[in-house]
């Protein structure tokens, strides 16, 4: 809240320390004590996004914002490393298997879907190395099957964004998890044993398992961002530390196993050649070196997704378990169809800067690859693939950069998501248009070492920015309901550019794509300026609760820091979103919607002792929080039917949520 608002509280603030149990805040509800206050105040007020005084970081003004998030962060830093000591005293290789238990698992699926998505143009090289009749005269081959390779890849990851998506929002993560392991591992099967009578055959086969094993990959993306992100906000009435301070840093981290992927299969792919070439890297490559070297490649993983389909299924049996919740809360079975209509009314702004932000990376993403055999072909004169995988490597390495100083800065309050997608944009459109002017000096003449930095600066740049915001905003700023389904439309609009780019490079020269691609970047930074919100250190429960009354038909009765102007987009904030934004209606409010849990609560133990068999939640609350309301429920008058009435309810309608 403003500080001035705070000026008739002195330093007994309604959302500080209760030093005399009077605050006038919550004098309506009843006088609280010390102790009771204090846990109040634990609970809706954490210290790490609350002061002293009760004063919301993001209402702080800019030098206190600064202090405060700077003292949080290092305290939570501390407090990290003492952690991490301690389980290095205990056992030394502890926090590697912490590591691999909270990051590396929870994204194997996309680890081994970066693997095989990468590999397909990691062998595209050697295959037309091999098969040149295939690939460059097309004698044995139709071209159009030889093209189909990447645009079957792309529809078959549209198709399972769109309706794996859909589908982890009406059966359940769980489900849709196990499914997505499956779909890969079939598709591994098919994709290491294509095969047919002719090469032509053996092109359509390898096509057709390219597209199956895409919709596994499709919808591994809304499953795993949600999932993950629900996986950290925790099961109880009050979000958790780990979501308001970690929730980015999780999502990311199991997000950048991707380019670990990419990174593995480089490297396996040069061992293979290696083995099955005599040990040499030099061309002519034999035709059955280069069949065991790519088969053997999608063979590997093979043996990963198979563990992943059992891991999913026997030990990730509560991944719907937030979903599960909300549902429950709305009374809703199957997919909610209702959530999905008021996302597009009440978040249609949202939808364009998720969809359209990613629709703008992966023009870009190709666009690096594009960038990447130009390159290449400046720096080396070598025909040997393996000084291409090489220098791919070196790319690799630098993206992997890119992904942990994403990892690192996503949850800091001062920077972020929205301003790290925006600096992101900008860096890749500066590294594309400074050689599009000028294109033969950088690319075949005297800068070709500064063509080399640009490379390398803008794979840097699409990690540390909008490759890893896209992925994770584009889960978080929606209703738990339907989040999946929005991530998967925003990451099928993302195949989309891509699409855009495979098919728009076939037709201009190389020079003129480079004239081309930056203006996406730019316009990506602006739609992002203009439309996504910035959800930095925003409770996601807090955005629940505004959507339980923003589906009620109760928008206007929300105060809370779900619409605080820092939260909202300049869009909505130019529409009056963020109108109705109160910090003191808020903290009265949640105390008032606390009691209504507890009323709820005390009802279904009473329904148990008297023989009824209702399903009781978590009712585990503190002694000080339900001495404070069964002292002031007579007071109050907190009977059902008192409670809906001043609500505007009928007697029948539910406590909120």
């Amino acid at each position: 809240m403003p500080e001035d608002s705070m000026r008739d509280y002195g330093a007994a603030a309604p959302h500080g320390p209760n030093m005399t149990g009077e605050h006038v805040a919550t004098a309506d509800l009843g006088d609280m004590s010390h102790a009771e206050s204090s846990v109040f105040r634990t609970l809706l007020l954490p210290d790490d996004s609350y002061d002293e005084n009760g004063t919301y970081w993001a209402d702080m003004g800019a030098a206190k914002r600064a202090a405060f998030v700077g003292k949080v962060d290092s305290s939570e830093s501390a407090k990290e490393l003492r952690s991490i000591g301690r389980m290095i005293k205990a056992d030394p290789l502890s926090p590697v298997s912490f590591y691999f238990r909270n990051m590396v698992v929870p994204g194997a699926g996309l680890l081994l879907e970066g693997y095989v998505l990468f590999s397909i143009g990691n062998v595209k090289p050697l295959l037309q190395a091999a098969f040149a009749d295939c690939w460059d005269t097309n004698d044995t081959c139709n071209e159009t099957w030889v093209q189909a390779i990447e645009y079957l890849e792309i529809i078959g990851i549209i198709v399972g964004q769109i309706l794996v998506g859909i589908l982890g929002d009406w059966l359940g993560r769980r489900w849709g998890l196990i499914q997505d392991a499956v779909i890969m591992f079939v598709g591994l099967l098919m994709l290491t044993a294509a095969w047919g009578v002719t090469v032509n055959g053996w092109v359509i086969c390898y096509c057709w398992s390219l597209f199956f094993y895409g919709i596994g990959v499709g919808g591994e993306y809304p499953m795993t961002a949600t999932s993950g992100m629900e996986n950290a906000v925790g099961a109880g009435k009050i979000s958790t530390r780990e979501d308001r301070l970690h929730r980015g840093r999780k999502v990311t981290s199991s997000f950048l196993m991707q380019g670990w992927g990419q990174f593995f299969n480089q490297v396996i792919l040069i061992l293979l050649l290696l083995i099955f070439h005599s040990g040499t890297a030099n061309p002519p490559y034999s035709k059955v070196s280069v069949q065991w070297t790519y088969r053997v490649s999608f063979a590997i993983p093979a043996v990963g997704t198979l563990w992943l389909v059992y891991y999913r299924t026997y030990k990730m049996r509560s991944a719907s378990r937030q979903l599960q919740i909300a549902k429950k809360k709305q009374k809703v079975t199957g997919y909610d169809k209702k959530s999905l209509s008021l996302t597009f009314s009440y978040f249609g702004s949202r939808v364009i800067a998720t969809a359209f932000g990613w629709f703008a990376n992966d023009v870009f993403f190709y666009g690096n690859k594009l960038f990447q055999s130009q390159f290449i072909a400046a720096t080396t004169n070598s025909d040997s693939v393996i000084t291409t995988w090489l220098w791919n490597l070196c790319n690799v390495g630098v993206s992997l950069c890119g992904y942990y100083l994403a990892s690192f800065l996503i949850d800091n309050k001062l920077y972020g998501r929205k301003w790290m997608q925006i600096v992101g944009f900008i860096g890749c459109f500066i590294c594309f248009t400074i050689p599009a002017f000028n294109y033969s000096y950088y690319a075949e003449g005297a800068g070709v070492h500064k063509f080399m930095a640009m490379y390398f600066l803008s794979s840097f740049f699409n990690q540390f920015g909008p490759n890893s915001v896209t992925f994770l905003v584009a889960a978080e700023v929606f209703p738990t309901p339907i989040r999946a389904t929005a991530h998967g439309f925003s990451a099928a609009c993302g195949k989309l550019g891509a699409l855009l780019a495979a098919v728009l490079y076939n037709y201009i020269e190389v020079p003129t794509r480079f004239l081309v691609v930056p203006w996406f970047g730019l316009a990506g930074a602006l739609v992002t300026f203009v439309f996504l919100p910035d959800t930095t250190g925003l409770d996601l429960k807090e955005q629940e609760r505004r959507w339980a009354y923003i589906r009620e038909g109760r928008e206007n009765e929300y105060h809370g820091v779900a619409i605080h102007p820092k939260h909202l987009s300049l869009w909505e904030r130019m529409r009056g979103v963020g109108k109705n934004y109160n910090a003191e209606e808020d903290y009265t409010q949640r105390v008032e919607e606390m009691r209504a849990d507890w009323e709820a609560a005390m009802a279904r133990r009473t329904a148990e002792k008297e023989g009824a068999e209702l399903e009781v939640d978590d009712d585990d609350w503190s002694s000080e929080v339900s001495t404070f309301f069964e002292r002031t429920r007579a007071k109050n008058g907190y009977d059902a039917g008192l409670r809906n009435r001043n609500r505007g309810g009928d007697s029948e309608k539910p406590p909120l949520e």
